[in-house]
């Protein structure tokens, strides 16, 4: 019985490369045709505009020791009370944030989700991606507006 819908069998999934399913994932949220890929020795980065933040993705590789790592940056530092932000921040990654997480890169603050691609499933790269541009979404302009640049 044919449903109309396309589902992936276990085979199929095996010859669909991460990469794929990360441009696959990317074009259905980018915004404006905004997305870019580059290739360097670190592996593959994409970046995107997903509402008001951009978004990058990197994938170190295909094997199962390589990365996928998905982040987008919220609010420079310093803010305008980092104490209170920190707190902010670990209340968030408690409570708001799924498998992503708060953490500080190149003096950023950032939303981050990373993790292996051993056994990692299309659903988990379209997850992990949905997942960081949305919380990073929801949270880039409050914390702007509360914690701001000093």
């Amino acid at each position: 019985m044919d449903t109309g819908s396309e589902v992936l069998t276990t085979e199929e999934y095996m010859y669909t490369s991460h990469a794929e399913v990360i441009e696959t994932v990317i074009s259905s949220l980018e915004e404006d045709q905004s997305a870019m890929v580059s290739q360097t020795e670190a592996g593959r980065f994409w970046k995107f505009k997903y509402g008001s933040v951009e978004v990058f993705v990197q994938l170190t590789g295909e094997s199962e020791d390589d990365m996928l790592v998905v982040w987008s940056p919220v609010l420079s530092l310093p803010s305008k009370d980092d104490a209170k932000l920190m707190r902010k921040l670990l209340e968030l990654n408690g409570s708001a944030t799924f498998e992503s997480h708060f953490c500080i890169m190149d003096n950023q603050i950032v939303v981050a989700a990373q993790r292996t691609v051993a056994e990692l499933s299309p659903g988990e790269v379209s997850r992990n991606i949905t997942v960081v541009a949305t919380i990073a979404d929801n949270y880039d302009e409050s914390l702007q507006a509360d914690f701001g640049q000093a």
